[in-house]
C-alpha cells in the first residue's frame, strides 16, 4: 500500500514568518514549494503521487498568488476528500501594530499597497484571507516570536517522534591540502607522533587497526581525547538548543591518513551514541598519488 502523503499548506499575513517557516519544513524534511498558484495544486498533488518518491509536502501560498486566490476555497475542500492525502492548513498571523513594525525595518513595499498606505495593504489582505484562517488546523501568532521560537514552535508541532533534525559530519583532512571551507569546528592533531615515519604503517591509513592502535594507543592521544569529547559533549546541546540544524567538525593531520582518520573515527563513534553522524575522511587517499606526511 503505498505510504499516505502529507500537504502542509503554509500561509497567513505577510511578514508574519512565512520564509522562516519554509526553511523550518525544509530542514523537517519536506519537499517545499514556495508561491504555489492555489489553482495548480491538485495537478501537483497528482504528480507526487505518482513519482512515490516524496511523502512530506510544503507549499507556501500566499498573496503574491492572488489572481488565483478565489479559487482557493474548493480547491482545499476537494484535496481534503482525496484519498491517501493529509492536508493541514497553517496560518501565520501577527498584530498589526507588529507586521507594520517589521515592513518598516525591512522597508519592503506591501503586495497590496504598492501604491497607498502600508495600513490599508494590511487590511485589505486581512480581509482577503479571513476564510483561509478561518479554515486553518493550525494558527500561530508570531509577534512576540522571535525567528529562533517560531522554529521551535514548527518542530514541536511537526517533528515526528523518530525524526532528528541535527545532523553531525565529522572529517578527517590534511592542512597540506587546504582546510575545509565548510568546517564549524577544527581541531589540529599534528602534535602526536607520526605513523608516516614507522616503515610498516607509512602506506597504512587510520582505517587500518595498526595506525589507529597506534595512534590512539599514545598516552597523550588518549588524554587528549578525553578532554575533546568532554568538551563535545558540553557545546553539542547548546548548537541544538539554538536551533542549528548541522554541524561539521574537522581533523586535521599534515596529510589527512593517519593520525586525523584515527581521531576522526574514534570521536564520530562516540557522537553516534547521541547525533545522527557521517563520518568521512577528505584526503585518506592522496598518499596513493604522492609522497605524504600525516
Amino acid at each position: 500500500m503505498a505510504e499516505k502523503m502529507e500537504i502542509v499548506i503554509i500561509s497567513g499575513m505577510s511578514g508574519a514568518g512565512k520564509t522562516v517557516a519554509m526553511q523550518s519544513f525544509e530542514d523537517l524534511g519536506y519537499f517545499c514549494v514556495d508561491n504555489m498558484p492555489p489553482a495548480l495544486m491538485p495537478k501537483f498533488w497528482e504528480l507526487m503521487q505518482q513519482t512515490g518518491k516524496v511523502s512530506k509536502v510544503a507549499l507556501v501560498v500566499d498573496l503574491r498568488s492572488r489572481a488565483f486566490y478565489d479559487q482557493m476555497g474548493d480547491i482545499l475542500v476537494d484535496m481534503r476528500d482525496k484519498p491517501g492525502l493529509t492536508l493541514r492548513i497553517l496560518f501565520l498571523d501577527a498584530t498589526d501594530s507588529e507586521l507594520v513594525s517589521r515592513y518598516k525595518e525591512t522597508r519592503r513595499a506591501h503586495p497590496l499597497a504598492m501604491d497607498g498606505r502600508l495600513m490599508d495593504g494590511i487590511t485589505k489582505e486581512r480581509d482577503l484571507l479571513g476564510d483561509l484562517k478561518r479554515h486553518a488546523d493550525l494558527v500561530i501568532d508570531t509577534t512576540t516570536l522571535t525567528p529562533r521560537a517560531l522554529r521551535e514552535r514548527l518542530f514541536a508541532e511537526f517533528k515526528t517522534q523518530k525524526q532528528t533534525t541535527f545532523h553531525v559530519e565529522v572529517m578527517s583532512f590534511g592542512f597540506k591540502y587546504g582546510l575545509p571551507i565548510d568546517a564549524d569546528i577544527v581541531m589540529d592533531v599534528r602534535f602526536l607522533p607520526n605513523p608516516f615515519y614507522i616503515p610498516e604503517l607509512k602506506q597504512e591509513t587510520g582505517l587500518d587497526k595498526g595506525v589507529y592502535d597506534y595512534v590512539m594507543g599514545n598516552p597523550l592521544a588518549a588524554k587528549f581525547y578525553q578532554q575533546y569529547i568532554t568538551m563535545l559533549d558540553t557545546i553539542m546541546p547548546a548548537y541544538v538548543k539554538e536551533g542549528k540544524t548541522s554541524l561539521t567538525i574537522a581533523i586535521g593531520c599534515t596529510g589527512g591518513q593517519h593520525r586525523s582518520v584515527a581521531f576522526a573515527r574514534r570521536i564520530g563513534e562516540h557522537l553516534r551514541k547521541h547525533y545522527t553522524v557521517d563520518i568521512s575522511h577528505r584526503d585518506v587517499n592522496k598518499h596513493k598519488e604522492g609522497v605524504n606526511r600525516s
